[in-house]
């Protein structure tokens, strides 16, 4: 789980050339008085992180000899204590220069200092409005780190959005960079390198989850359907299987969870809150106040985590409850309904007006939130549909 976002990983060709580029660009940038912004882009599971953890421990390595102030900013605190714990692995690597963006704001306006180079993981979880409650006061935090900065590169992918407080689109990134008048350089990873899948399986996810669309698959029994690849790939009628099989799955490789949409209630009160189906019952993860990540600790497969927990990270095998906002509508075609998504906490409306249409940016919402979590699995996926219509369409049009 640690090795997507450990800095000395060799970089296959494509991401080896995106490497070079990008640090190309940040010594150009060092050197003008322009503000340089790179924006690299992917979908979960592309290797973003891969490049900027290396290119992190790269940029820590020459700070010493021109004596740059360089910051590594993620808006998630879970990943956050990957990135702290591996910092204490490298001696170039100093662990209270990886903040979360409000602490590195907060500080820098404090010191009257500006940072040289910043790098964001994540960068779709920035605030892009005001959040008191977070002790962020300004307007949108990317702006905010741009203006602190000499050079920014981050991470960023339009469909790992989760928030309206943090709602992003490349309109708004365009328009929050196109104000600081940089030179701003865009590019794109599009090869698959978590999910050890096929493209009929990456298809079939995307079909999902941009297209509200259901597609055939190849096999099946009357306990699960599936591919006929090395990806171990499964569609669960019953949601109690399904955990057997990935308890199984976890004792043979280790770090393989249950995860589920949020579509069951949880609040934030110091009890146990239950994802209840049929027989299958577990409580939700529980707050994480260690220094462990919730996925590494042995007992949390015993519980269901949640987007806010796995975003970001590698898992050997995931299964994916999905629950009653998504339900069979006709045809191949499913529907999504806001009203039964739990986390109303999403939802909560931005001031400005980037959101042209509300209700189809919720079940945007909804939707990145499947594309996520079911694309955490290495080795394996396993899904289970609260609405048994949809098992039983896929059922009936096996190809």
């Amino acid at each position: 789980m640690l090795e997507s976002v450990f800095p000395n990983k060799n970089l296959t060709k494509e991401r080896q050339l995106i490497f070079d580029k990008v640090m190309t660009f940040c010594k150009e940038g060092l050197n003008s008085n322009q503000k340089f912004v790179f924006q690299l882009n992917g979908d979960a599971g592309t290797g973003k992180s891969v490049i900027l953890t290396k290119l992190f421990l790269k940029i820590e390595e020459l700070a010493k000899q021109n004596k740059t102030d360089n910051y590594f900013l993620v808006n998630h605190p879970e990943l956050l204590k990957v990135y702290q714990e591996n910092a204490g692995q490298f001696v170039e690597l100093r662990k209270n220069r990886f903040l979360r963006p409000t602490s590195f704001i907060n500080r820098l306006h404090k010191t009257g200092k500006k940072a040289d180079v910043v790098v964001i993981d994540e960068a779709h979880l920035l605030l892009s409005d005001s959040d008191h409650y977070n002790n962020f006061t300004q307007k949108n935090q990317l702006e905010e780190i741009i203006k602190l900065s000499k050079v920014v590169i981050l991470v960023f992918d339009e469909r790992q959005v989760l928030k309206m407080k943090s709602y992003w689109s490349q309109s708004l990134l365009d328009t929050i960079i196109g104000k600081q008048h940089a030179n701003y350089q865009r590019a794109t990873l599009r090869t698959q390198m978590r999910m050890q899948a096929p493209e009929e399986v990456i298809k079939w996810i995307d079909d999902l989850t941009n297209n509200l669309k259901l597609d055939k698959v190849n096999q099946g029994n009357s306990s699960y359907l599936s591919f006929n690849s090395n990806y171990d790939f499964r569609i669960y009628r019953d949601a109690e299987k399904m955990y057997e099989k990935l308890r199984d799955m976890n004792s043979k490789v280790g770090e393989s969870r249950i995860v589920s949409t949020a579509d069951y209630p949880s609040t934030l009160d110091g009890k146990k809150h239950y994802v209840t189906e049929g027989q299958f019952k577990l409580p939700w993860d529980q707050y994480n106040y260690s220094n462990v990540t919730w996925a590494q600790k042995p007992e949390t497969i015993n519980e269901i985590g949640s987007i806010y927990t796995v975003q970001g990270f590698d898992l050997n095998y995931v299964a994916v409850i999905i629950g009653p906002s998504v339900s069979y509508k006709d045809s191949d075609n499913i529907k999504v309904d806001i009203s039964k998504y739990e986390d109303q906490e999403a939802f909560k409306k931005r001031h400005d007006n980037d959101v042209s249409n509300l209700d189809e940016s919720k079940k945007k919402i909804i939707l990145n939130s499947m594309n996520v979590l079911l694309k955490r699995g290495v080795k394996g996926c396993f899904v289970y549909f609260h609405d048994d219509k949809i098992f039983n369409y896929l059922a009936d049009n096996q190809g």
